[in-house]
């Protein structure tokens, strides 16, 4: 059985920016149904997580445990709180850029009216067969901190790219390492 996969995107963002459309076309290749939400995000004021799950409502019929969830910056914030409302594990969770409340922190304020950052890490931990975390060095968002601190939360080792930035359009309109890594589990 081919897999579902969602890819969500973070704070401001849209499913038509950065190495979305690339990871989407390479992955539907591959006979994966591929979906990307738009998420209500609107400037400077927060997103309201109660917003995002009801978009996401509209897509519960394509979860399951053959799902892959990528989220990229806040959007990985809002997988790891799906993984705890699910009653099952998903296949697998990529987390790229993702805040967890290690300042610096460029919007914390913003990132923690979104869920806050108490995670239920037994829960999560126990909610996907398989987990990567992404991070880079001179993310001008998101700091290092953060990847590592999620990777150990998740008991997992962090893929560290140098001088990837923030995933986004200015420094990845391709992610070949996920795109492989994503390969490997279909």
């Amino acid at each position: 059985m081919k897999s579902n996969i969602f890819i969500f995107h973070g704070t401001e963002g849209y499913p038509e920016e950065n190495w979305f459309p690339w990871i989407k076309e390479k992955l539907e290749e591959k006979s994966c149904k591929v979906f990307v939400p738009q998420f209500p995000t609107p400037p400077i004021v927060s997103a309201k997580i109660s917003e995002w799950f009801e978009v996401l409502n509209n897509y519960e019929q394509y979860i399951n445990e053959d799902t892959i969830l990528i989220g990229h910056s806040l959007g990985g914030v809002f997988a790891l709180r799906v993984l705890e409302k699910l009653k099952y594990p998903v296949k697998a969770v990529f987390l790229v850029g993702v805040p967890v409340g290690i300042k610096p922190l460029l919007n914390y304020d913003r990132d923690i009216s979104f869920s806050g950052f108490d995670f239920d890490w037994a829960i999560i931990k126990h909610k996907a067969r398989n987990f990567a975390v992404y991070h880079s060095d001179n993310d001008p968002y998101v700091s290092l901190g953060n990847g590592e601190e999620l990777a150990k939360k998740l008991g997992v080792e962090l893929t560290f790219i140098p001088n990837a930035g923030h995933f986004n359009e200015r420094s990845y309109t391709k992610f070949p390492d996920l795109l492989k890594k994503i390969k490997e589990i279909l």
